[in-house]
């Protein structure tokens, strides 16, 4: 219709995969090796992914070009949604031979016997699965037992799967896992750069006969850059907005093709309406992004949120949790004037764990009531208590010395008795930190260091000595 109005030898633009017209990137240059790779190494397993309308079935259509046709027998799939017994039927029909039985097991033999004949004639028989990503689950997990028909050094079979980045997906599932595992060789084909946009079309023009500056003669400036960032690097969407651009050029009789053109080209083909519907998306996503990090971060509710992991101590969270200086132990009772002596900012998680002591008694309110850290500083060394038969008093204060795999929670409750695991964390883990200063993380402690554990006795902590179930 318009070739001779724009001087072209042919349509440059057609949706068909021809292979004369094929643009190669770097990734579709590695799509093309991959598959001539695997089939003259009889490499078994060759995959191939890539978006729609990137050129994967035009790769695999050049491929077919250049092979040697009396070498090679190729079983070209384009219906993969059948069961495994139906690709096996498929196989026999391509290779003109009638299967001995409807018995599947008694078809993969025979046809074991029927590919090594074909090995020992010279020839490579290749199996191509176009549109893998709809095949069924039980015929790819399958795909295997062919993988297995094999001489010591080569593969009988070589088996090209071409999908959509879904089949990706697929064979990360665990029942496919096998089969993923046979895999030799992958490539993937990507979206076109805006550069590779406009070499592609600019390629496509001056193999439909224009010379010198091809893309200017048609298209102005604006126009290609609309139908680049319509197309978003997907060369069947070039195709179709190029192709009908130059339709309603003609019609007006523009030469070359003007923007308001490609415009209305876009708006009719609705792929605008795409587009605008994508950018939607993306920006809920970032908006529930923004959401969720100034209900965690910034918001009450992140403190609250990272107060709630106190009962996970030496753990990541508890890690973050520390150096936000967020105090792990919540505040229960109101400090008073007198009863704890000032502490510094290190000393926080361990305030709350004292203001449970009571204070001093009437009998000794002439003495000088020493801060709680004093009094820790001046606890006497331990004194082994001596032990009655049939009791297990345990000793305290003590020492006890690290060994490989000791953790603090774990010594508390030998030392103490006590296994009130919410009571060790938020108050006792304080109070031994608080006299061992050195100790930093209660999960990894220092092999060959002294713990010293303070008398609890005169401190009123209500204490359960009993096993929790």
């Amino acid at each position: 219709m318009y070739l001779e109005y724009y001087t072209l030898e042919r349509e440059p633009f057609h949706i068909t995969p021809d292979p004369e017209f094929l643009f190669l990137t770097e990734s579709h240059k590695e799509a093309l090796a991959s598959i001539i790779y695997a089939v003259e190494r009889k490499k078994g397993f060759v995959q191939i992914t890539g978006g729609v309308g990137v050129g994967k079935t035009t790769i695999l259509r050049a491929f077919l070009e250049r092979i040697d046709r009396q070498r090679l027998k190729m079983i070209y799939v384009f219906n993969p949604n059948v069961p495994f017994k139906g690709l096996i039927n498929t196989i026999y029909q391509e290779l003109g031979i009638k299967p001995p039985s409807d018995d599947l097991s008694e078809m993969v033999r025979n046809l074991h016997l029927i590919l090594i004949e074909e090995y020992s004639a010279g020839h490579d028989v290749v199996l191509v699965i176009d549109e893998a990503q709809n095949m069924p689950i039980d015929t790819l997990e399958n795909l295997r037992m062919l993988s297995n028909l094999e001489t010591s050094t080569d593969k009988l079979i070589q088996i090209a799967l071409i999908g959509q980045p879904e089949l990706e997906e697929m064979l990360d599932r665990h029942e496919l896992r096998q089969l993923k595992q046979r895999i030799a060789i992958r490539a993937r084909i990507s979206f076109l750069t805006r550069e590779e946009s406009f070499a592609y079309i600019e390629y496509r023009l001056r193999k439909a006969g224009l010379q010198d500056d091809p893309t200017a003669s048609i298209f102005t400036k604006k126009a290609l850059k609309l139908i680049v960032n319509q197309a978003n690097g997907i060369p069947r969407t070039i195709n179709i907005l190029c192709d009908n651009a130059l339709v309603t050029g003609f019609g007006k009789q523009e030469h070359p093709v003007s923007a308001q053109t490609v415009k209305e080209v876009i708006s009719d083909s609705g792929e605008k309406r795409q587009w605008r519907l994508l950018k939607k998306w993306q920006y809920a996503t970032v908006f529930s992004l923004v959401v969720l990090f100034f209900i965690f971060f910034v918001s009450p509710f992140g403190t609250l949120f990272i107060s709630s992991i106190k009962d996970f101590p030496g753990s990541p969270l508890e890690q973050v949790a520390l150096k936000k200086e967020i105090p792990l132990v919540p505040k229960e009772i109101e400090e008073k004037k007198g009863e704890i002596a000032p502490v510094t900012k290190e000393e926080k998680p361990q305030q709350e764990a004292l203001k449970e002591i009571p204070p001093p008694k009437a009998a000794e309110e002439k003495k000088e009531v020493k801060p709680e850290r004093e009094a820790f500083k001046a606890t006497p060394p331990p004194k082994v208590i001596e032990e009655k038969k049939g009791t297990t008093k345990k000793q305290v204060p003590a020492v006890r010395r690290i060994k490989q795999g000791d953790g603090l929670i774990q010594l508390i409750e030998d030392v103490y008795g006590i296994h009130d695991r919410k009571l060790i964390i938020n108050k006792l883990v304080p109070l031994v930190k608080l006299s061992n200063p050195k100790i930093k993380n209660v999960n990894k402690l220092p092999v060959g260091d002294k713990i010293i554990f303070p008398d609890i006795s005169k401190i009123h902590i209500k204490v359960d000595t009993r096993d929790n179930p």
